[in-house]
């Protein structure tokens, strides 16, 4: 077992004391509700693993409020209950048949590392499970390619397909399509731009529209 008594990240050990310093006598009652209560947040939101975009951070939510996913490149699979193993499926499983969250986002953002491996092919580190999982997005990359953008707008052409890619994905879960049906369950379409901190939403006419910002807050 490879663990160290004495961690070498310092960074984590000094955020923690600052949480328990700052934010912990803020939140404390918050917490013991949630440990008492349960957790009944109504939001799932499906982000890419990419330390630049904190789904909690860009909606401003605490604890409690959003059960989130993360993995590369924000992408659902197509619903397959088989003995292999499914992360992501089974978040969404325990996201929409037991905590009965009403609402679905999925949200992708600029510069994702793993559609870059998607269209150029991964690194030579991470091609051990990178390109096997990036198969899911296939028809994105196909797409992209047959575009005729740019590189930099085919990038991100990509990325907004893999946001429908995976809300098409969700419909292939029986679970998601009856709630969905029925009308307790909404699914969404996000997408961030890590550069300028805009966030855009997928509308019905299948295009992703920048939100207004607000008067207040300075337009960069």
């Amino acid at each position: 077992m490879l663990l160290q008594e004495e961690w070498p990240v310092d960074d984590l050990i000094a955020g923690y004391l600052r949480f328990r310093e700052v934010a912990w006598p803020e939140r404390k009652q918050t917490f013991e509700s949630l440990a008492d209560r349960g957790q009944k947040p109504e939001t799932l939101v499906i982000a890419c693993s990419d330390s630049r975009v904190d789904p909690q951070m860009i909606f401003d939510a605490g604890p409690g409020e959003m059960f989130v996913v993360r993995n590369v490149a924000n992408l659902v699979p197509p619903f397959s209950p088989d003995t292999n193993h499914h992360g992501t499926s089974a978040a969404i499983e325990f996201a929409v048949r037991v905590l009965k969250v009403k609402h679905v986002v999925v949200m992708g953002h600029a510069l994702c590392g793993g559609v870059n491996a998607l269209l150029e092919g991964a690194p030579p580190g991470a091609r051990d499970f990178v390109p096997n999982w990036m198969k899911i997005a296939e028809p994105a990359r196909r797409m992209a390619q047959e575009s005729g953008l740019p590189p930099a707008e085919r990038q991100r052409f990509c990325e907004q397909c893999c946001v429908q890619l995976s809300l098409f994905n969700l419909g292939s879960f029986p679970f998601v399509a009856e709630r969905v049906a029925e009308g307790d369950l909404k699914l969404h379409g996000a997408y961030f731009a890590v550069a300028t901190g805009r966030l855009e939403i997928l509308g019905e006419d299948g295009t992703f529209n920048a939100l207004p910002i607000p008067p207040a807050a300075p337009a960069i």
